[in-house]
């Protein structure tokens, strides 16, 4: 059977592409296309988790101006064409991983090939999908059966990480959830051969087949969590499940007992808004905020979960388990940012407790498995009181130890994350003694193993040290001067006075 032939998006594809690598305007613009040259899209997996972190930060930038604003951005030609090269890349790499040429549909061939979908008409995120089948599937008579398993709608996961949250539920096309990334939605779509494979391949797979890389290998794990051989969550009707799947949220951002939204269909911990710190000689910087509001979790553990997700440290055990539990925790931290009291008093209903709990469970799994991540994840929850043993009963200052213990065995890891979270607690005295040189030292070291903000402050610390030790050599010189003079004048006066 003959191949189908070639529809005007895959030529808009294949356009967008060429005019990116010779860097030639596209017409209308791109937005971010700086910021795109950056990610080094060099057609793997792991560069789309570089591109989501991109859209994470667009996110949050964009809360901070306040110009996030779902319709007006749309009516914007420049970030339109930003998220349909983004599509365009994503099906690439997807195809690739496929061993085929990406094949692009608009609504009139998707609404010819596969009228069962019901595409909605005006929804920007559903006009266009990418086939990743064979040309010869195209054409085959019950095509619209495999609109499930071979069609890319590549626009929902950029948009669900752009402007996803608790009011602005994304509908998948093919029914389902929407994934909150393009790592995670092109990793769900890969031929078993690769899913199942302990490590992912980095670059072409007809060119290099072994070719495999260790945060590739950390990557994979993520894929199929269903797969973990890990008893805990190998009953795919578990508590986790049942209790999680009936946490939802009206339009008050309320937690109710109905089922609707899906944990695993929300962005990571992305309406948290962080400040950059700013330097001082020797104690930890005293950092504000935009918000005249105190917000209900305290600044150095809502930025700890904002560095989770962005700053990558490679873990070779617990990734299952961690990402699992961090599906439910997230979806508790998402309602808890929202409100404007305190997260103690925010209030959940038992079931929801209990899902909390086997979550914390699972990050206990993973972090005695040696995950840093899951280390620094359940020391957050020590520290606020709200940790595995707090809700056993115990004291409150055992959950305090025992936060403080599994973060300084996270930066004994060479975790830069948890080497700056113990920098900040010595610092403001929280879970431990204050200590300003313990702090700096534990500040030194997350800047030695690429915290950027840590190197930032200590940079700027350094910069400081030397404008005083300049002062006070100078001080010193004037003083030697002074003294100088002082001696040569009474000198002089002895020499008068005995002449």
């Amino acid at each position: 059977m003959s191949a189908s032939p070639l529809t005007p998006l895959d030529y808009i594809a294949a356009g967008y592409w060429q005019d990116f690598l010779a860097r030639r305007a596209v017409a209308g613009g791109i937005a971010y296309e700086v910021d795109l040259h950056h990610c080094g899209l060099d057609e793997s997996l792991s560069s789309l988790q570089r591109i989501d972190t991109l859209l994470s930060q667009i996110r949050r930038d964009m809360v901070k101006t306040s110009i996030w604003d779902e319709a007006t951005l749309l009516k914007d030609e420049r970030y339109r064409n930003f998220m349909v090269f983004l599509a365009f890349y994503a099906g690439r790499v997807l195809a690739q991983q496929w061993q085929q040429s990406p094949r692009w549909f608009g609504q009139f061939e998707l609404d010819a090939r596969y009228p069962k979908l019901g595409l909605t008409t005006d929804d920007f995120y559903q006009h266009m999908a990418m086939f990743y089948g064979a040309d010869t599937d195209v054409n085959t008579k019950d095509s619209s059966d495999k609109a499930n398993t071979s069609l890319f709608f590549a626009l929902e996961p950029i948009g669900m990480r752009l402007f996803g949250h608790i009011d602005r539920a994304f509908k998948s096309a093919q029914g389902g959830e929407v994934a909150s990334g393009l790592y995670q939605a092109v990793s769900d779509r890969l031929p078993k051969s690769v899913n199942h494979q302990p490590h992912l391949v980095n670059t072409t797979i007809a060119d290099k087949p072994n070719t495999q890389t260790a945060n590739e290998k950390a990557f994979i794990e993520k894929v199929s969590p269903e797969n973990s051989s890990t008893s805990f969550y190998s009953n795919s009707k578990s508590s986790i499940d049942m209790a999680t799947n009936q946490l939802s949220y009206d339009k008050a951002g309320n937690v109710s007992s109905t089922a609707a939204t899906t944990i695993t269909s929300m962005p990571l911990a992305e309406d948290i808004e962080i400040t950059n710190a700013t330097a001082a000689p020797i104690v930890e910087p005293v950092k504000t905020t935009a918000v005249a509001k105190k917000p209900p979790t305290p600044e150095i553990f809502s930025q700890l979960l904002t560095e989770l997700h962005e700053i990558e440290v490679t873990q070779t055990t617990g990734e299952t388990e961690y990402e699992k539990a961090c599906k439910v925790l997230d979806q508790f931290e998402r309602h808890i940012a929202k409100q404007e009291k305190p997260r103690k008093q925010v209030v959940f209903s038992e079931a929801h407790l209990q899902a909390k709990q086997q979550a914390l469970l699972g990050l206990e799994d993973a972090a005695n498995a040696g995950n840093s991540a899951a280390m620094l994840r359940l020391a957050m929850y020590g520290l606020l009181g709200e940790g595995l043993i707090a809700n056993e009963g115990a004291d409150k200052v055992a959950g305090i130890e025992a936060g403080v213990e599994w973060v300084q065995q996270a930066a004994s890891k060479n975790d830069s994350r948890a080497q700056r979270l113990l920098s900040k607690m010595y610092y403001q005295g929280v879970g431990v003694t204050q200590d300003l040189k313990v702090g700096k030292y534990w500040l030194e070291q997350a800047a030695e193993n690429g915290h950027i903000e840590a190197a930032s402050l200590v940079d700027q610390w350094q910069q400081a040290q030397t404008l005083i030790n300049t002062q006070k050599q100078e001080q010193h010189s004037l003083k030697r001067y002074q003294l100088l003079f002082a001696v040569i004048i009474v000198i002089a006066l002895l020499i008068i006075i005995l002449v």
